[in-house]
């Protein structure tokens, strides 16, 4: 399979968007939640190289759970005391 420019994309987005999500400069639960959806992006741009199908069906199906599940961690962890 000849490498295509969303493939290559998909792969500088991600690397970039896990080094933001390791090291998030203003730790507020906003600035988490965006550090997070950068790689998803980057994942997604890889996928669509493969299959859009596939691609789309798993990037909507998965940010929307991880996305509820995030939420909620964050929320508690920020109402403990």
């Amino acid at each position: 399979m000849p490498v295509t420019p969303e493939f290559v994309l998909g792969c500088i987005i991600l690397i970039i968007g896990v080094i933001a999500a390791g090291f998030p400069r203003p730790t507020t639960y906003l600035s988490r939640l965006i550090s997070l959806e950068i790689p998803g992006f980057g994942l997604l741009l890889i996928m669509l190289a493969y299959d859009e199908m596939l691609a789309l069906l798993t990037f909507v199906g998965v940010t929307a759970i991880s996305t509820f599940v995030l939420v909620r961690a964050i929320e508690r962890k920020e109402a403990a005391p």
